[in-house]
């Protein structure tokens, strides 16, 4: 009777397999310890703040008075607090105005525009006009609020200081605007549109570079026209992109404080968006509790259109 001598036996298979074991699981054991102090470094600076702003927004705790010496767990009333506050409702409609018209339709509508427009453009072009958009994006938010604040000072009965666009109406006999006073929300809109186009147009030109030339080629020479080519081929494709950026100028829209702050001094009660509403509560009035409230909503307006953009885009983000 002969014996396979080529067909391990039963034990030396279970053998081999535990060894494989041991040796996956001391291997990840030395990777969780590399990767120990990053974990120890998120648990510290991130969840451990986020979780003390979650307990922090149900105290009454605040940086003068009572709330400040003793503060006191009130659950839930800071919540409800602010679904009654008239404030806060109108900073909800103009961040959702701001978001719409800024992230929403400015923003992406532009910047898939201009990504489509320098997609088929010599590379001369492409740079010089790639640049240009891209300085307005890595300057600080700042720096960019103080080029738009000298760009739109002044107004009629200004004579030291008439701003560059009202100089430029000027030279061609236009009456003058106190822009930031007169157009608040769209001089911030615009403002916004100009920082942050740059972003979702480099998203964009790179999901268009991944459509295959053949699509693009066989729809040409099936006699379809450019929008339905964009509709039915390129959009489609790049859907994916367009959930990412959507929800990544979102997220950035809703936390946007510097650039509106810095063009209306927070003072204008048309463009007080909800995080330049939290500053106020949290740091003019010493609400800490309360401010912490409403940064922990603006959280979830983001999570919400979030969810929101993945069910419609129906992408896995």
């Amino acid at each position: 009777m002969q014996v396979d001598t080529q067909t391990p036996a039963p034990q030396a298979i279970d053998l081999s397999t535990r060894t494989i074991k041991r040796k996956r699981n001391r291997q990840l054991r030395i990777s969780l310890l590399f990767m120990a102090p990053a974990f120890l470094v998120i648990a510290v600076f991130m969840l451990g703040p986020a979780f003390w702003s979650v307990y922090v927004s149900l105290t009454n705790m605040a940086l003068t008075g009572v709330g400040a010496a003793t503060p006191q767990f009130v659950g839930l009333d800071n919540f409800v607090h602010i679904f009654r506050d008239s404030e806060f409702l109108n900073a909800f409609r103009v961040s959702l105005t701001y978001l719409v018209f800024s992230a929403l339709i400015g923003q992406a509508g532009l910047g898939l525009l201009l990504a489509l427009l320098m997609r088929h453009r010599n590379v001369v072009f492409k740079s010089v006009l790639g640049a240009i958009i891209v300085a307005a994006w890595v300057i600080p938010d700042v720096v960019a609020g103080f080029v738009w604040s000298a760009f739109l000072a002044g107004g009629p009965q200004s004579v030291l200081d008439p701003g560059l666009l009202n100089t430029i109406f000027s030279t061609f006999g236009l009456p003058k605007h106190a822009w930031l006073q007169e157009y608040p929300m769209t001089m911030v809109i615009i403002a916004n549109i100009w920082r942050g186009t740059a972003f979702s147009m480099l998203l964009y030109a790179s999901a268009l570079e991944s459509i295959p030339q053949e699509l693009m080629e066989a729809s040409s020479i099936d006699g379809a026209n450019s929008w339905t080519t964009l509709r039915y081929i390129i959009l489609p494709l790049i859907r994916g992109a367009i959930g990412t950026d959507l929800l990544l100028i979102t997220l950035a829209t809703l936390s946007d404080f510097t650039l509106v702050y810095v063009l209306t001094a927070g003072s204008n009660i048309n463009t007080e968006l909800m995080t330049i509403y939290q500053y106020r509560q949290a740091f003019q009035f010493y609400q800490i509790g309360y401010g912490s409230a409403i940064a922990l909503l603006i959280i979830a307006a983001g999570a919400i259109l979030s969810l929101i953009y993945t069910r419609i885009l129906r992408v896995d983000l």
